[in-house]
């Protein structure tokens, strides 16, 4: 290819990234100031840093873990679609999202903390601005509370000098819920790859 070629199209991809860039800004920048501070509450709930040293007998053991998350913002919402899963725990969320941020969603939790027995719920009047999806989780018995997420990226750093490995997925916080002896309130769906 010619010089002029590869200048024209690196010029195009140049501006392509700064357009993509300027749509995600704008699309950031309708959000309300409650759900931009909300999102931002979210995302800092689960980043954590844990960096301990321990000595003993002159052996020294470090343990180190970081985890950062950040909005995961798409220009078109339908591409939040998709089935979310804590699968070890026994959670699920499958959504159906349009390109105006409406959400169609059913899930299952366990119940009771038993992790082989699950409650089945939908979200009603669910929708999705920015990367904050809200919406009202509804049980098969009647019962109803309000559920918040974020689609988020979520990077954990095992050391120091770590890259770090990348998760997107849904966090979400919300009651705690005990599940094998351990209570939790704060769910990170990973998005599940698509069935071939």
């Amino acid at each position: 290819m010619s010089s002029t070629v590869n200048g024209a199209l690196a010029g195009l991809l140049f501006y392509a990234f700064i357009d993509v860039d300027t749509a995600l800004s704008q699309q950031a920048q309708r959000l309300t100031a409650p759900d931009r501070a909300r999102t931002q509450v979210l995302l800092a709930s689960f980043n954590k840093t844990k960096h301990a040293v321990k000595e003993r007998h002159g052996v020294r053991v470090e343990k180190y873990k970081r985890v950062r998350s950040e909005a995961a913002i798409r220009l078109n919402p339908e591409n939040y679609s998709g089935t979310y899963e804590m699968s070890d725990l026994g959670f699920a969320l499958r959504l159906r999202v349009d390109r105006n941020g409406n959400v169609e969603a059913t899930g299952e939790e366990p119940l009771g903390g038993a992790v082989g027995v699950r409650r089945t719920f939908v979200l009603r009047n669910a929708r999705v601005d920015g990367a904050l999806l809200t919406g009202t989780r509804v049980y098969a018995d009647g019962t109803s509370d309000y559920f918040e997420g974020v689609f988020m990226n979520l990077t954990s750093f095992d050391s120091p000098a770590d890259k770090g490995v990348s998760t997107f997925g849904l966090g979400v916080s919300g009651r705690a819920v005990a599940v094998s002896g351990v209570v939790l309130d704060k769910f990170f769906y990973e998005l599940k790859p698509p069935a071939r």
